[in-house]
């Protein structure tokens, strides 16, 4: 009989994202519901809104109030009201706790500045093409924790390679590394997978993965949260500790261990 320490539904997550490169879990709604609310009252403050809009109707129709040409403005907007609020990172470390436990483990870095994603209705401005972050300089041992803050399905959302397909396209990357970013994307479009992750839900994935996402073909407005996070231990590539992220999980072994100097013995002169 093979030992096991993990328990069902830590296992299924672990081998799906073994498997796939990613794995998505359910929020819970009363911490998302409030980074919501934070970012609609910092929306009051930012932009002149009717008295009347609702949080949903903000979140799905803000390219109704904001032309194409400011978006970029009001983004880092609302990027500088999170980063400025103390408590935004540990909710979203909470709302990823135990899935990222499974995933990393529990003495983790987590990025140090917090980014926001806004992707308006037929904006070709905000795309994302494909890429993988390790190409950029990005440890392999980080993940990132996609957040949703509106229902993100087909081109509303982002793409993935899977991990077999990823690993099947980098073990034959000559044939790509002279294409474009739209041909690579065409030689691979039948093998990637439209993330559909509804509000409420997240997503961690693996950054080494092939993904990007494309001009945003439906109706509403996209919003989305991408943090980084990895092993407090494992290696770091050019983004790195203090720098670029920042201890959130030390445990007191590990304190212990990083203070420890191994005694050193003089003879005292008689």
């Amino acid at each position: 009989m093979t030992e096991t320490f993990f328990e069902a539904d830590e296992q299924q997550a672990i081998d799906q994202y073994l498997q796939q490169g990613f794995v998505s879990f359910e929020l819970d709604a009363t911490l998302l519901d409030s980074l919501r609310e934070r970012l609609f009252t910092g929306a009051r403050s930012l932009l002149d809104l009717p008295a009347d809009l609702s949080v949903d109707a903000f979140f799905d129709q803000i390219h109704t109030w904001v032309p194409v040409a400011d978006l970029n403005r009001v983004r880092l907007g609302f990027i500088r009201h999170l980063n400025g609020d103390p408590s935004v990172r540990p909710l979203l470390y909470r709302l990823a706790k135990q899935p990222l436990g499974w995933i990393v483990g529990n003495e983790l870095a987590m990025q140090r500045s917090l980014n926001l994603s806004i992707q308006f209705p037929k904006d070709a401005s905000s795309l994302l093409p494909l890429h993988s972050d390790v190409w950029s300089g990005n440890s392999p041992y980080e993940v990132v924790f996609w957040l949703p803050l509106v229902d993100c399905y087909a081109t509303k959302s982002m793409y993935v390679l899977p991990k077999p397909q990823t690993d099947a396209v980098l073990a034959d990357f000559g044939r790509y590394a002279d294409l474009s970013a739209e041909a690579f994307f065409q030689a691979i479009k039948a093998d990637v997978v439209w993330m559909e992750v509804p509000r409420g839900h997240g997503l961690i994935f693996w950054h080494g993965l092939i993904h990007g996402n494309r001009i945003n073909e439906e109706n509403d407005t996209r919003w989305s949260m991408n943090t980084r996070f990895k092993s407090l231990l494992s290696p770091y590539g050019t983004k790195e500790l203090g720098e670029s992220f920042l201890p959130i999980t030390l445990r007191p072994a590990t304190r212990f261990g990083y203070a420890y100097r191994k005694p050193s013995i003089h003879k005292r002169e008689s």
